[in-house]
């Protein structure tokens, strides 16, 4: 995974057994998605990347207020869908900002209030270990899941809480898996008999490297190598897990470990760009030491899940696949923004399953940490201009990398993320500016947000223009 250290005296961390990509050449894009740049046509839902999509939606939440009931990304049409209620009579002009906005506009039962007030019913009735929860907003209802686990009397409980929220506030299924924390033995980053993989480079609050990882492995081990019978090359600093988040920093020991910013795909580098929220349709990919990469799709927000060891909240849930090993590994965008670290889930990846993963967006303001190499790893070695970074030995785990892929090769450019990945052309019509001076200009006269990010996917089917391909 993008991550290595890499001290000048050796290529280092490379969190990712690669097989699983086939022979597929996985190029990055600078897809654009496009906009008609027509403002007559304002009226009418634009066509938006998913990284734009999730900036409208946070500008569009605090502009409607009350009456913003969630939104979503339909990444068939490309556009943001926004759920809306108590419109009623529209004396706000909420459904004519928002539609000015460039959003499609749908008006929906149950208020993002009603859903925390029975989220919290479910947290007070029915934390049951083997259950999860989160909001679903293509539906307005929240998504209750149980596994394999939750059988007979707990079943019970849990169904009559449900059926107590009514139908049309939350539905329940079942997962043929179980949940856990996906930590295991094996290779990556090893630490205390336990295998995990390393999600993403940081800069620490004090400007030493470091990387982000689950957090619970951060408390399984306080020391982990990049092999299984080496020498520690980084010591904990801050984990949390179970409770509100799964994730932890853990500081590189020697100072001048170069930590650069991106995921290691085997034959190619994604350069990482910035951190960014996650949205629902979104598709996004997993890097992980046991399966490498896989690909879906964002369900839910704001999830809760009861794990064995403890409840965890504030979660992401998707459809992509995980496997032991492969926690803390890094979800992302095909055009560089770090979304999440893997947490946990159900099933594999043959028969699939629910994984949920941390945000990075919270773990770095919990933590205090700032993603990328700025700081000890900015100058010479470590960025994507010096040795670290951009070729050399920086590829998928050389020799000592302990990911045991075979993909010691060159880092693989910068055409994987390249400078035009939010920046440049990148965002100008996929409405990376123009979704938010829409937001100001027309939809309520704030200036909400200029600048929308310029980056994200091309929708649900990721063989377009971009080179990464599905996988499981």
């Amino acid at each position: 995974m993008s991550h290595k250290r890499i001290p000048k005296r050796k290529a280092a961390i490379a969190v990712g057994g690669v097989a699983a990509l086939g022979a597929a050449a996985l190029l990055l894009p600078n897809a654009n998605a496009s906009q008609d740049g027509d403002n007559s046509a304002a009226a009418a839902p634009k066509t938006l990347k998913a990284a734009d999509a999730s900036d409208l939606a946070s500008q569009l939440e605090n502009l409607l207020g009350d009456a913003f009931a969630g939104s979503y990304y339909d990444s068939d049409r490309q556009q943001l869908v926004v759920n809306v209620v108590n419109v009623s009579g529209d004396d706000n002009n909420v459904i004519v900002q928002a539609k000015k906005a460039g959003a499609k506009v749908r008006e929906v039962e149950n208020s993002t209030a009603e859903l925390e007030a029975a989220a919290q019913t479910l947290k007070t009735e029915a934390t049951i270990p083997g259950t999860a929860w989160a909001v679903d907003p293509r539906t307005n209802k929240i998504l209750v899941t149980a596994d394999s686990t939750v059988t007979g009397d707990k079943w019970d409980q849990l169904e009559s809480t449900v059926q107590g929220l009514g139908a049309d506030t939350a539905t329940i299924k079942k997962s043929a898996g179980t949940f856990k924390t996906f930590a295991s033995g094996g290779d990556a980053i090893f630490g205390g008999g336990a295998r995990c993989s390393l999600g993403f480079n940081v800069t620490a609050g004090d400007g030493s490297p470091a990387f982000l990882t689950a957090g619970h492995c951060g408390v399984a081990a306080e020391q982990w190598s990049d092999s299984e019978a080496g020498d520690p090359i980084a010591t904990v600093d801050q984990a949390v897990f179970p409770g509100e988040g799964d994730f932890a920093l853990v500081k590189y020991d020697d100072p001048a470990t170069a930590a650069p910013s991106e995921v290691d795909l085997g034959d190619q580098t994604v350069a990482i760009s910035q951190a960014a929220e996650a949205t629902v349709g979104a598709e996004v990919f997993r890097m992980g030491s046991t399966t490498g990469l896989a690909n879906g799709q964002v369900l839910g927000l704001d999830a809760t899940v009861n794990y064995p060891e403890g409840t965890v909240t504030g979660l992401i849930q998707t459809d992509v696949c995980a496997e032991p090993g492969d926690s803390g590994g890094s979800l992302f965008t095909q055009d560089g923004l770090a979304i999440g670290l893997t947490s946990g889930g159900s099933g594999d990846c043959t028969v699939g399953g629910e994984t949920f993963f941390q945000p990075v967006t919270t773990a770095l303001e919990a933590v205090g940490a700032t993603l990328g190499d700025a700081g000890a790893g900015a100058g010479g070695e470590a960025g994507a201009g010096g040795e670290a970074g951009a070729g050399e030995e920086a590829g998928a785990g050389g020799e000592e990398a302990g990911a045991g892929a075979g993909a010691g090769e060159e880092a693989g450019g910068q055409e994987v993320g390249g400078q035009e990945v939010g920046g440049g052309e990148a965002g100008q019509d996929a409405g990376g500016q123009d979704a938010g001076q829409d937001v100001g200009q027309e939809a309520g006269g704030e200036e909400a947000g200029a600048g929308a990010g310029a980056e994200k996917q091309n929708g649900a089917g990721a063989e377009d223009e971009s080179g990464l391909t599905e996988t499981h």
